[in-house]
């Protein structure tokens, strides 16, 4: 090998290491941030000492939420006054945001709908019923006249019978949260309480529906 040919790949390979150290940084340094319910002093009232609320006998599981286009990645969506969709630089979800969702939703589900179970898509054949969720709105909203955004989540979610697919019911919830500030942090609080709120309500309809639905098993 000439000595010209040599020095060509110790630059190639010299250039390859830096792009792919500067993509890795680049990743590395976006926080991640997570989802999860409101605290317990923010959540429901508790029922009466000696009363608990009684279980509600149906096993659900939850599937893996539905994202429009634009919103189904880990970036996190901002909205402008002209309509244009971008992401928040340095900032994701901890994992798609299906994926987020559809945690956060079981979780809500535990704790608003007193069912006997409560799971993921992963257990669906085992569930008899099933609820999806599309996602239809989950981006912070800048409009020309105020200084900080407001979260917009909206969210349709279709509630139905593993054995023959019939559906039970269908529900929506649309809930807007204006930041505190035009500080990231203040955002993902909005964000939070926005996403809590939806899924709260989704799990109180589906909840009260298939209380119905036992009983008349």
């Amino acid at each position: 090998m000439n000595r010209w040919v040599q020095c060509a790949l110790v630059v190639a390979a010299l250039c390859l290491a830096a792009c792919t150290g500067s993509l890795f940084r680049s990743h590395a340094s976006a926080t991640a941030y997570m989802l999860s319910p409101e605290p317990a002093s923010h959540a429901e009232p508790a029922p009466a000492a000696g009363r608990p609320a009684p279980e509600i006998p149906v096993d659900l599981a939850v599937l893996k939420p539905k994202a429009r286009p634009g919103l189904e990645s880990e970036r996190i969506a901002v909205l402008y006054p002209d309509r244009r969709l971008d992401y928040f630089a340095d900032a994701r979800w901890s994992g798609p945001l299906g994926e987020v969702l559809q945690e956060l939703a079981v979780q809500e589900f535990h704790l608003h709908a007193n069912l006997r179970t409560v799971s993921g898509d992963a257990s669906v054949f085992a569930s008899a019923y099933w609820l999806e969720i599309e996602i239809t709105d989950f981006q912070a909203e800048y409009t020309s006249a105020a200084a900080a955004p407001t979260v917009r989540v909206s969210l349709r979610a279709r509630l139905g019978s593993s054995g023959d697919r019939h559906l039970v019911g269908q529900f929506a919830a649309t809930v807007q949260k204006p930041a505190a500030e035009n500080r990231l942090s203040s955002i993902v609080d909005a964000f939070a309480s926005a996403a809590d709120a939806s899924l709260t309500e989704i799990a109180a309809q589906a909840g009260e529906k298939l209380a119905r639905v036992s009983e008349t098993r």
